[in-house]
């Protein structure tokens, strides 16, 4: 597992890992032309790991109600809780 210590701080306070630039540790950003919708560099104390979620072929339908309701019970995410995880992110979306 890798640590706080291999990511890099660039001079515009962003982070880079592993070729890849975020804005800050849980923050999720778009991965375009990625097999992945999403990506997040998620920390736990001093561990980090790059998790990537999401099908980039649908749409977040999250402002219909049936569809948030039937998605977070479909995925489970009232006990996602490691944030090493894609669907704990995919249910944070939500």
């Amino acid at each position: 597992m890798a640590t706080t210590k291999d990511v890099k701080r660039l001079p515009s306070g962003r982070l880079q890992y592993r070729g890849e630039t975020f804005s800050g540790y849980n923050k999720p950003k778009k991965t375009p032309g990625k097999a992945k919708k999403s990506a997040v560099l998620a920390k736990k104390g001093s561990q980090v790991k790059l998790v990537r979620f999401g099908d980039p072929n649908m749409s977040i339908k999250k402002d219909q109600p049936g569809r948030r309701k039937n998605f977070r019970a479909r995925h489970n995410c009232d006990t996602a809780k490691d944030k090493f995880s894609a669907r704990y992110w995919s249910c944070k979306a939500w």
